[in-house]
């Protein structure tokens, strides 16, 4: 019985209270907003202008503050455009689009916001002390502030629409629609991937930098699959983007910013790369695990979606114990 309503209230079923019919509802926004990432990508190749010197002529001009700041808008807005979507059209709560709690788990969104807050910056402090010649101090007040203001405002509104795109909206249905968990985890973290094809460090680094992003992505639909919600990858994404705007950046990353550090290094696909699909996911899962008390992890990641139903039947039984 344990096992039959933990997967009762799995997730991906919570798609089942919205109120407008039609799985297709969940694809608009995720389609929309992938072949948007497609037309970007298909320009930036057939460019004439170096996608790099596009981005130097852009902050000659504005500056890093205006031009990160333009970057993200249109992103953060994003977020309140995919919200909106599930509360009014899909007429879905958010909460049921964030979790399988009662409630949105707060706490959690700050565990996992301040573990790898804190990790990122003691795996920046370890690469430092090894290879201090890699970095330039960058720090100037001002427009570090500026900085600052600017990234607590909006970047977790924009990691907070790719987690409530990918892992909400296209979780929710491509699972119901599929019946299984293991389609939408593949497929979601695939597209994840595929999605920052345009990155400037795809260009730089090649395309052997997508297995990070595919595994990052593989990373944050196995938290959100095993917590039953959003809120753990929420408050990592977060604290991924914020944290290393802040703190270092260089000119061949798709954030550029009056950081703290500048990472002069010559840019190339090094182990470092695979250090965190290697070692420091799996080290996490296993944080998580235990804080958590994860258990069933095949059910969990493969096992199958109920149908409707099936889950007003086994409700209407334990009503009648």
């Amino acid at each position: 019985m344990e096992t039959q309503f933990n997967r009762r209230i799995m997730y991906i079923e919570q798609g089942y209270k919205r109120k407008t019919k039609g799985l297709w509802l969940y694809f608009v926004l995720p389609i929309g907003f992938i072949a948007l990432m497609v037309f970007n990508y298909i320009a930036v190749k057939n460019s004439p202008i170096n996608v790099d010197d596009m981005m130097n002529r852009l902050i000659d001009q504005w500056g890093r503050n205006t031009v990160f700041a333009m970057n993200l808008i249109p992103l953060a807005v994003g977020c309140f455009v995919v919200l909106g979507w599930t509360k009014l059209i899909q007429r879905q709560s958010i909460t049921s689009i964030t979790t399988s709690r009662k409630k949105i788990d707060f706490k959690r969104i700050g565990f996992s916001f301040a573990l790898w807050g804190i990790l990122t910056i003691t795996l920046f402090a370890i690469g430092y002390a090894l290879s201090p010649a890699d970095f330039v101090f960058n720090f100037r007040p001002l427009p570090f502030v500026i900085l600052a203001i600017i990234s607590i405002l909006f970047i977790p509104l924009q990691t907070s629409f790719e987690e409530y795109l990918f892992r909400g909206q296209m979780m929710q249905g491509l699972g119901l629609l599929a019946g299984n968990r293991l389609v939408p985890l593949t497929i979601t973290s695939v597209l994840f991937g595929v999605m920052h094809m345009a990155n400037p460090e795809v260009g730089t680094l090649g395309y052997g930098i997508m297995v990070y992003y595919i595994g990052t992505g593989l990373f944050l639909g196995i938290i959100t699959l095993m917590d039953e919600g959003l809120e753990l990858a929420l408050g990592f994404h977060a604290a991924n983007n914020l944290i290393g705007a802040l703190l270092v950046t260089a000119d061949w990353t798709v954030f550029q910013t009056d950081s703290i550090f500048l990472d002069v290094s010559k840019p190339e696909l090094g182990w470092d790369i695979f250090v965190p699909i290697l070692i420091v996911y799996p080290a996490l899962l296993f944080l998580f695990a235990k804080k958590y008390n994860w258990t069933n992890w095949k059910e969990r990641l493969t096992g199958k979606v109920l149908p409707k139903e099936q889950i007003q039947e086994e409700q209407r039984t334990d009503a009648a114990f």
